[in-house]
């Protein structure tokens, strides 16, 4: 069986790395990234409708000054993020499965005001007429270097969770840089976006079906026997 590597920022690897430990996964925690509050200012409340969230991070980094839209419906990419949004007081509204565009066409048919609370790195969007979008950074992840123990370990084979296509990128640049061969290494990733961004060359590149940790994590099962 091979080794499984998560390389998403924390807390969400210590979640995921439960999550595999808990179904028989030998797996092991190296974050890639380093999440830090980003300064911002918050729109007034009386300007907004509702929060649009691509990102658990969004919650946990956006600071005191979330309190302001307690009681707002906030739209989320998925229900991690929705339960995070709820837990601070946010109504939940659209909870997505395979992306923020997803929700947004999927949002009622009437005149909205969305706050997007988001990371420095993100999508981006298309708006139909009848909503505006006020965007605001207010996280950032920062790339931390692959290290070299690690990518010794790769390259006598092992399989490599991706959750986003920023990780799949600066992961992919650090085994180019290290030397680590792309043929040694299996990818597994949330979405279609997120395996094209890795790029060609690995041994195999799975896709969840439902871009979910237990999605994610049944694939992995799969490609690690």
């Amino acid at each position: 069986m091979k080794s499984l590597l998560i390389i998403r920022p924390e807390s969400g690897a210590s979640a995921t790395l439960a999550l595999a430990s808990a179904a028989g996964l030998e797996a092991i925690a190296q974050p890639l990234f380093a999440v830090r509050a980003c300064p911002w200012d918050a729109p007034d409340p009386a300007t907004i409708d509702g929060l649009l969230l691509g990102s658990a991070n969004a919650i946990r980094f956006a600071g005191p000054q979330l309190s302001l839209y307690r009681g707002m419906v906030a739209h989320a990419v998925g229900k991690a993020t929705g339960d995070a949004a709820a837990a601070q007081g946010l109504v939940p509204g659209v909870v997505g499965e395979g992306g923020l565009q997803g929700v947004i066409d999927a949002l009622p048919p009437q005149p909205l005001r969305l706050l997007r609370l988001a990371g420095a790195a993100h999508v981006p969007l298309r708006m139909p007429e009848h909503v505006t979008l006020e965007t605001r950074v207010a996280y950032a992840a920062e790339p931390l270097p692959l290290p070299e123990l690690i990518a010794a370990q790769l390259g006598d084979g092992a399989l490599v969770l991706l959750h986003s296509a920023e990780a799949a990128r600066h992961f992919a640049g650090e085994c180019d840089r290290l030397g680590v061969p792309r043929n040694a290494v299996l990818l597994a990733a949330l979405g279609p976006r997120i395996a094209a961004a890795a790029g060609d060359g690995w041994a195999a590149t799975g896709i969840a079906e439902t871009p979910d940790d237990v999605a994610l994590l049944a694939l992995a099962t799969k490609m690690c026997h």
